[in-house]
């Protein structure tokens, strides 16, 4: 069974995903707590990605969320994809807050007096 770098291009960090899971499982594997997981097979779309780089093998998703033309560049959801290849991803959607901390406050908190 063949093993991937999963790459996340928003924050630099990796993890290793097997080619017999989906990256969104793989993602969970991390620890972090507030990574979004809503139904696990293509319909709520709160695991958006966009593939950077890399190969991978995909299942039908909602259109509802991901459009042929989002699939066709490269976006797609993340429980739905599993690697074929070392793969870079960046976060979009309603991952994008826990997985990338954009809602992180220590940079303002730190200028406060």
């Amino acid at each position: 069974m063949n093993t991937y770098t999963i790459t996340i291009l928003d924050t630099g960090e990796t993890y290793r995903c097997r080619e017999d899971r989906n990256l969104l499982e793989g993602m969970e594997a991390l620890g972090r707590r507030g990574i979004p997981v809503g139904c696990r097979n293509g319909g709520c779309g709160v695991c958006k990605v966009h593939i950077v780089r890399g190969t991978f093998t995909k299942r039908v998703m909602s259109r509802d969320h991901v459009t042929e033309e989002e699939e066709a560049a490269g976006t797609v959801l993340a429980c739905r994809v599993k690697p074929t290849s070392d793969v870079t991803l960046a976060v979009t959607g309603k991952m994008k807050d826990a997985v990338c901390g954009t809602g992180d406050t220590r940079a303002t908190a730190s200028s406060t007096p």
